[in-house]
């Protein structure tokens, strides 16, 4: 099977969960409904009944029955639509490839910065949002959260990777992966504002994978950077890591984190506070300052 067809298949798929859940939302507000009306009874009646009690527990039961189905379907959704983003990323990857690999073809222009920021801007915002069940933990790459030890970046993600610049200097840079060596234990990576360019073979060491999963502020306040915990963030408007102060961590899963960026030019050594999003901060490895 093909990835479009696969991709159709699964938007069908999508759009079936979709109207399942808004059945099922249109069931449980008729019960929530009930409810309201049960206790509005209650306060004109001034007093709490065994019939009343009875009543309201049958329609609580239902009312989490209800919430609990809704949840289910809207799980099975957020599943479909990773399996299509998995899909696309795929399918990218792939054209990525036969263009590199191809002699015919003529060489691809260089995507143009505002491009290039748009993109990274909607990578940043499309990002999921980790959602556990009760009693779950956040897992590995989800905010704050760093890889597993043996961990090994995938083809197609992007990091931030420690290269040296053209003048000798080292800096950490967006990239994207292109190749692990088992044997060597090295990365093949391609510098995301040179796409096609540049091609960096680095040590683990110098890799720190990306977050994959925004942390929810609300239900997971843990996996969140702490204020003035020293961070590497990427420059707003750049495609480069520099070393950071949390100012503010999010306070909804939506909001940035603002940053204080080392900066000399400053009598305190930082920039006044800057919005990265959860994306782009990941965790300085090196502590002391410079």
């Amino acid at each position: 099977m093909s990835a479009d067809t696969k991709i159709a298949e699964l938007l069908t798929e999508l759009h079936q969960l979709i109207k399942q859940t808004q059945e099922e939302r249109s069931r449980s507000e008729h019960n929530l409904l009930n409810i309201q009306k049960t206790h509005e009874r209650m306060q004109t009646e001034n007093k709490t009944s065994p019939y009343y009690r009875t009543k309201l527990r049958g329609l609580y039961t239902t009312a989490r029955a209800d919430a609990e189905a809704e949840c289910s379907i809207l799980r099975h959704a957020l599943d479909k639509i990773a399996e299509i983003k998995s899909l696309l990323e795929e399918r990218r990857i792939a054209a990525k490839m036969a263009g590199v690999n191809s002699d015919n073809d003529p060489p691809r222009k260089t995507m143009r910065r505002g491009v290039l920021m748009t993109l990274l801007q909607q990578s940043a915002m499309t990002l999921p949002l980790w959602i556990g069940k009760p009693g779950d933990s956040p897992p590995p790459l989800c905010g704050a959260i760093p890889a597993n030890s043996d961990y090994v970046a995938k083809q197609g993600d992007k990091v931030a990777a420690r290269v040296k610049a053209v003048d000798g200097d080292e800096q950490w840079i967006l990239a994207e992966v292109v190749s692990y060596s088992h044997s060597t234990n090295k990365y093949e990576v391609d510098d995301i504002d040179e796409e096609g360019k540049e091609r960096h073979t680095l040590s683990r060491r110098r890799i720190i994978p990306l977050p994959q999963w925004k942390a929810n502020p609300e239900t997971d306040p843990e996996a969140l950077f702490s204020k003035d915990q020293l961070v590497l963030a990427l420059y707003p408007q750049t495609t480069c890591f520099y070393r950071a102060l949390i100012h503010t961590h999010p306070h909804r899963p939506q909001d940035d984190y603002s940053v204080l960026f080392e900066d000399t030019s400053y009598a305190d050594g930082y920039s006044p506070p800057l919005n990265v999003a959860q994306r782009y901060v990941v965790a300085c490895k090196e502590n002391k300052k410079k």
